[in-house]
Formats: C-alpha cells, sequence, structure tokens
C-alpha cells in the first residue's frame, strides 16, 4: 500500500511523484502529490480523467497546458485546474525544474495507477522516446484504470474494442495490473539488465508506428 512521502519517478519524461495525501488517508474524497519534473519534461500523453479534476498549484518553474485545444503557461503562484472529462496535457516548457503540487478530486486509484504506470517505465517497458508502454500494456492499463484515466486518441469507443480484443491476450501473457515499484526490483532481477533483456525490444515497433504527444509537446523537448 502506498503511503504519505512514497515517491515513484519516470524516468524518460522526467516526472518524480511523492504522494502527499493519499486516497486511503481521505476515504477516497481526495488524493494530493508533490510533482517535479526536470526541464522540458512532460506527461506522456494527452489523456482524460473522465471522473476526477485535476489542479495544480505552480510553486516553480513555467508549465504549458493543452486544455480542451487551448494551449497557455502557467507560471509560480499561478495554477491550472482540469475539468473531469475533458483532454488534456502539460509539459515543462522552462529551463529548470518544474514543482507543483497536484490533487486529484476524487482520488481514487490515484497511487496504484502511478506506482503501475511508473514501475513499468522503472522496468524498461516503455518507450524511450514517448515514455508510453506497448499496445498490450496499454490494454491492461485500460482494463485496471479507464475510469481513473485514458489517453485521449483514439477515440473512447474505438479504444474500447482495441484494448478489449487485446486485453485478454495480454492478461493470458502476465501483462497484470496493478503492479509493484518497480517490479523488477521487488522480484530480485538486475534493473538494467531486464530493461535491455525485455523491456525496451517490447517497445520498439510501437514506438516506430504511434506517438500521441502534441506538437507542441515536441518542440518544447527539442528548444
Amino acid at each position: 500500500m502506498t503511503r504519505k512521502g512514497n515517491t515513484v519517478e519516470h524516468p524518460v519524461t522526467g516526472e518524480r511523484i511523492t504522494f502527499l495525501e493519499t486516497s486511503a488517508e481521505t476515504n477516497g474524497e481526495y488524493a494530493t502529490l508533490e510533482l517535479r519534473v526536470r526541464p522540458h519534461g512532460f506527461v506522456v500523453a494527452p489523456h482524460v480523467h473522465p471522473q476526477a479534476v485535476e489542479s495544480f498549484e505552480i510553486h516553480s518553474g513555467t508549465f504549458t497546458f493543452m486544455v480542451d485545444g487551448e494551449e497557455r503557461e502557467v507560471r509560480e503562484g499561478e495554477g491550472a485546474t482540469i475539468p473531469a472529462g475533458t483532454a488534456h496535457a502539460w509539459w515543462n516548457s522552462g529551463d529548470e525544474e518544474g514543482i507543483a503540487k497536484v490533487e486529484f478530486r476524487p482520488g481514487w486509484k490515484t497511487e496504484e495507477f502511478f506506482e503501475s504506470f511508473f514501475g513499468l517505465a522503472q522496468d524498461g517497458k516503455v518507450d524511450p522516446n514517448t515514455g508510453l508502454p506497448s499496445p498490450l500494456w496499454l490494454a491492461s492499463i485500460f482494463h485496471a484504470y479507464h475510469d481513473f484515466g485514458y489517453i485521449a486518441r483514439p477515440p473512447l469507443l474505438v479504444q474500447r474494442v482495441i484494448f478489449g480484443s487485446l486485453g485478454l491476450v495480454a492478461w493470458l501473457l502476465g501483462h497484470r495490473l496493478p503492479r509493484p515499484y518497480p517490479y523488477a526490483a521487488t522480484q530480485g532481477l538486475d534493473t538494467k539488465d531486464y530493461r535491455a533483456g525485455v523491456g525496451l525490444q517490447e517497445n520498439a515497433a510501437w514506438a516506430d508506428a504511434t506517438s500521441f504527444r502534441t506538437d507542441s509537446n515536441r518542440k518544447q523537448r527539442t528548444t
């Protein structure tokens, strides 16, 4: 179980999350976390939280948000609120570490999602450029956490069809969630060897075919 003060990190996107108040502590009413993002770090893809309102208080740096197709910068001392059901993405558009306090309301599944998703990244099971898992892992994520969040594209109905078909295959191949953070370490495996031998190879074809990041996000990473 995730506890207050626990930290998870995504090595590709540059996100580091420390849990400040967990959903278990608040009976699911909300969850808060500290988000630290390296310069030009980014969230993996435009996505939707169908039931939770996500609020940001920027404590340091400059974040750029793309919310429902509209882009704006949010600086230290400012904030942003993403209504439930709204497609959005964000990235650190500055040259220094970005720090924000983030709240999800309601907060159920917040910690479990980030531990599982960032754990996949720690084990090398994501594309080294986009930070996205392979289609089979995306199918598992969709089945476990679509009520917390899902990628904004393709449309939800299409995702239900695609990931519905892939879900059983993923389960049979051992792509199961929730997942300890990080899985390789909990199994006594060497994380570096585990990444090299299994993780990145699984995602090569997916990286060539698909990227959900916005053009603005890509531009920020290359400046």
